[in-house]
């Protein structure tokens, strides 16, 4: 086998591992916004336990990068293709941390009926879940444009993040009894916010890869 082929074998089997963890957050993120509507405690204590999962594809592209880096002796763009995907597997492997932390939301809710319809926080997670996969496919096919779009998405996220905050701090300060809920409710919508973030991360890695040049996208 020549070098070329398996360097360019082990950078497919990279890029598989991070189409996997990517399904995997989108799924975890879509399943823990349905644990705290239906305030499934089952669902979201699943969601936490399989988080090891996700910590252990993370692990297994740090070793093939490595393992190129030091069997290939990769340079310039070769080399930045291999750096992102440790870069982009951190990003991810937090992605999956976060949406674990809503899944322990759901837990310490244990049930509680909410104290408002969940209209923006879902609609938060639905855009995400969206970035997510686009900045993941955007590293693939080394799309520019696409990686501009998740950073672009990422300002929606934004607006309703800030829209939901003065919903509850509103809702908080005409109902004291709502305190402790609507704050579980801010924390969940920071971590959908921080979520969409690190897909924005993502992005920049994937214009840096590019280009040789790293831009803001999270302006």
């Amino acid at each position: 086998m020549t070098i070329r082929k398996e360097f360019d074998q082990g950078l497919q089997g990279m890029h598989d591992l991070l189409v996997d963890m990517g399904g995997r957050v989108e799924k975890a993120l879509s399943e823990s916004m349905n644990a705290l509507q239906n305030g499934d405690v089952d669902k979201a204590k699943i969601i936490i336990k399989e988080d090891a999962e996700l910590n252990a594809i993370e692990e297994k592209i740090t070793e093939i990068g490595s393992k190129l880096i030091a069997t290939q002796q990769p340079v310039a763009k070769d080399l930045r293709r291999i750096l992102s995907a440790f870069r982009i597997a951190s990003d991810l492997e937090r992605m999956g941390d976060l949406s674990v932390d809503i899944a322990k939301a759901v837990v310490r809710l244990d049930g509680q009926k909410l104290i408002k319809p969940l209209i923006d926080l879902p609609r938060m997670a639905e855009i995400t879940q969206t970035m997510i996969y686009e900045s993941i496919q955007s590293f693939i096919q080394e799309n520019v444009d696409l990686a501009y779009k998740v950073g672009k998405d990422d300002d929606q996220v934004d607006a309703l993040y800030s829209q939901i905050l003065s919903e509850l701090f509103n809702l908080m300060a005409e109902k004291p009894t709502t305190i402790s809920q609507a704050s579980f409710l801010c924390f969940v919508g920071r971590y959908i916010e921080r979520i969409a973030d690190h897909a924005t991360n993502i992005g920049e890695n994937v214009v840096y890869l590019v280009t040789g040049k790293r831009p803001d996208l999270n302006q």
